[in-house]
């Protein structure tokens, strides 16, 4: 990961079909809702949590 404060793209890149709750939760917490959405969000302790807990789903790119 890069280090805090700076800015990462956050593309959904595979469905949340057949996944847990938590991981729809924290999907939608990050403003996505299908694959091959994006979001930019200012990289800090809470985005980072989300992106390490549907890391298999998304792609992260630093801007």
């Amino acid at each position: 990961m890069t280090k805090a404060g700076s800015k990462v793209k956050i593309t959904q890149v595979r469905s949340i079909i057949k996944c847990k709750q938590n991981q729809k939760d924290t999907i939608h917490a990050l403003g996505l809702g299908r694959p091959n959405f994006s979001v930019v969000h200012t990289l800090n302790p809470q985005i980072a949590g989300m992106i390490n807990v549907v890391s298999h789903l998304v792609k992260v790119e630093t801007i």
